[in-house]
C-alpha cells in the first residue's frame, strides 16, 4: 500500500482575519443598537440585532479557525481542520435565528410605519459601509470556508447599509416612512437565501460529497493513461474542509512490477494529484490476477 502525505496550510492567517474583523463588529454593534434606538428605526434596530448575531458567530469563527490549525493526535487522525467548517455553519444558523426575528419585527412596522430619523440614519450607515467594508478587504485576504462565509455576513452588511443610506436619503426629502420596514424585509431575504446557500455548502463537506471542483473522472483517466497503470477502481475523493482534499484508490499493475517501479508510479500518481488539488491520497497497489471485491469506481 502506498501512500501520499501532501500538507498545504492554509489557517495561518485566517485566525487573524477573523479576530480584526471580531472587534470592528462587536464595537460598531453596539453603537448600532444604540442608534437603532435614538433614531426610532427599525431597519437599523434589525441590523444591529444581525451584527449582534455576526459578533457571536465570529467569536465562534475565530476559537474555530484557531482550533483548526492544530495537527492530527490520536481523537482527530486528520487534525482539526473541519472545526473550521463546525464554525461556519453556526454561523449560518446565528443569522437564520436572526433573520427570522427581523421578518417578525418588521411586519408590523409595515402595517404601522413610523417616521424615523433619517439624519441619525444617514450618519450611522455611512459608518456602517466604513467598518463592515474594512473588515470584509480583511477576510476577502482569507481562503477556508469560514473566512468565506464570515466574509460574505459581512459584505451583507455593506449592502444592506448602502441600502439604509439609500432609503434614509429618500426618507428625509419624502414622507415615506414605511420604506425603513421594507429596507428590513429585503436585507432579510438577501441574508436568507445566501445562508441557505452556505449551509448546502458545509453539510455537502460534512457528508463528505465529492468537492465540486475536482472531477474524479478526469483524475482516473489521468493515471490509467500512466505506463503500468492497468485499471483504476475503488475511487474516493472528499474535502475536511473545502480545501484539505483527500483521495484514497487502488490501483492495478502487472504482476512482475518491482518495488522500484511502484515507488516510481506513486511518484507520478503525487504528481497528478497535486496538480488536481488533492492534499493527501492514500494508493493501494493490486496485481492483475488479484481478484478485488470493490473494483467498482
Amino acid at each position: 500500500m502506498g501512500h501520499d502525505h501532501g500538507h498545504h496550510h492554509h489557517h495561518h492567517h485566517g485566525t487573524g482575519n477573523i479576530k480584526t474583523a471580531f472587534f470592528l463588529n462587536l464595537g460598531f454593534t453596539i453603537l448600532e443598537l444604540v442608534g437603532g434606538i435614538l433614531t426610532n428605526s427599525v431597519a437599523i434596530l434589525s441590523d444591529a440585532l444581525h451584527d449582534l448575531g455576526d459578533s457571536l458567530s465570529l467569536g465562534l469563527s475565530w476559537y474555530f479557525q484557531n482550533l483548526s490549525s492544530k495537527g492530527r493526535d490520536k481523537k482527530f487522525s486528520y487534525g482539526y481542520k473541519r472545526f473550521s467548517l463546525l464554525g461556519a455553519i453556526i454561523n449560518s444558523a446565528v443569522l437564520l435565528t436572526g433573520s427570522i426575528i427581523i421578518i417578525y419585527e418588521a411586519i408590523p412596522r409595515i402595517l404601522n410605519p413610523e417616521q424615523p430619523s433619517t439624519k441619525g440614519m444617514i450618519a450611522l450607515a455611512i459608518v456602517g459601509i466604513l467598518v463592515n467594508g474594512a473588515a470584509v478587504l480583511k477576510l476577502r485576504k482569507g481562503s477556508s470556508i469560514n473566512e468565506e462565509v464570515v466574509s460574505l455576513h459581512l459584505l451583507e452588511d455593506v449592502l444592506g447599509w448602502v441600502a439604509v443610506l439609500i432609503g434614509a436619503i429618500v426618507m428625509h426629502f419624502v414622507d415615506a416612512p414605511v420604506i425603513d420596514p421594507i429596507l428590513s424585509l429585503g436585507i432579510a431575504a438577501f441574508i436568507l437565501f445566501n445562508v441557505f446557500k452556505n449551509l448546502k455548502k458545509s453539510f455537502t463537506i460534512v457528508l463528505q460529497g465529492t468537492p465540486s471542483n475536482i472531477d474524479i473522472a478526469l483524475i482516473t483517466k489521468k493515471i490509467e493513461a500512466l505506463d503500468d497503470v492497468k485499471e483504476v477502481h475503488d475511487c474516493h475523493l472528499w474535502t475536511m474542509d473545502g480545501e484539505y482534499n483527500i483521495f484514497s484508490a487502488h490501483l492495478v499493475v502487472p504482476h512482475k512490477t518491482t518495488v522500484d517501479e511502484l515507488a516510481e508510479m506513486k511518484k507520478s500518481v503525487r504528481t497528478i494529484l497535486e496538480e488536481m488539488g488533492i492534499a493527501h491520497a492514500t494508493l493501494e497497489f493490486e496485481t492483475q490476477e488479484e481478484p478485488c471485491s470493490l473494483a467498482n469506481c
